[in-house]
């Protein structure tokens, strides 16, 4: 297969599973978003998705957030972890918000990430699936995923962007990018991985990725 064409296949399967695609962290609107995005570093979804319900249930958007104290917005989100860290920045952006936004999440990346405990991901995240503009945004998945397809050399998370923007059109990226992650958690985990339900992988996957899986494989 040619990249072209290995490309092809990529978009043609992802979209053949994942006709209509969920958005994986539980929100209302833009601020509920952000929120639950800054929690869910290092944590999991189904976490965040069982934690948020009590967090916007005391607030919900940046005047009434900052009515809590930092520390009782810890004591909260307490279970996701790295909870010090995102109460301080929650308080800390809604504030900010607050002040310096009319008390709307901006649109734009370079105000999103000037927010606390925001990076460029969460950012990402943010004006793809709440605003709709196209952004990449990579997460562990996509890094795994795009590495073992052969679309980009799997150093760091920036240069896997890099690639994944080049390669594929940008009308797609938004769906493109949760397809990934859902496709990643179903058929190509890091752990447990089976390549014979992995089809994208088992096609165009590079020939590294490929020997060593059958390798351990035959080792186990």
């Amino acid at each position: 297969m040619t990249k072209a064409e290995k490309i092809a296949f990529t978009i043609s399967t992802l979209q053949e599973l994942y006709p209509e695609i969920p958005v994986p962290l539980d929100h209302k609107d833009p601020y509920t978003l952000l929120i639950a995005v800054l929690m869910s570093a290092q944590s999991t979804d189904v976490r965040v998705n069982k934690i948020t319900p009590l967090l916007f249930a005391k607030a919900d958007n940046p005047y009434d957030m900052i009515k809590l104290s930092v520390e009782e917005i810890r004591e909260i989100i307490k279970p996701v972890g790295l909870s010090p860290m995102k109460a301080k920045g929650i308080h800390g952006l809604s504030h900010i918000l607050i002040d310096k936004h009319n008390g709307k999440v901006p649109k734009e990346l370079e105000y999103l990430e000037e927010l606390p405990a925001v990076g460029h991901k969460t950012a990402s995240v943010v004006v793809s699936q709440a605003f709709g503009i196209p952004a990449f945004p990579v997460d562990t998945h996509i890094h795994r995923l795009l590495y073992r397809w052969g679309f980009t050399n799997g150093k760091n998370v920036v240069q896997t962007e890099k690639d994944a923007k080049r390669l594929f059109p940008k009308e797609i990226w938004n769906d493109l990018h949760l397809q990934i992650i859902w496709y990643g958690r179903e058929y190509s985990p890091a752990r447990g991985w089976d390549m014979d339900k992995d089809i994208i992988t088992k096609t165009i996957g590079r020939k590294t990725v490929l020997n060593d899986y059958y390798k351990n494989k035959k080792a186990r």
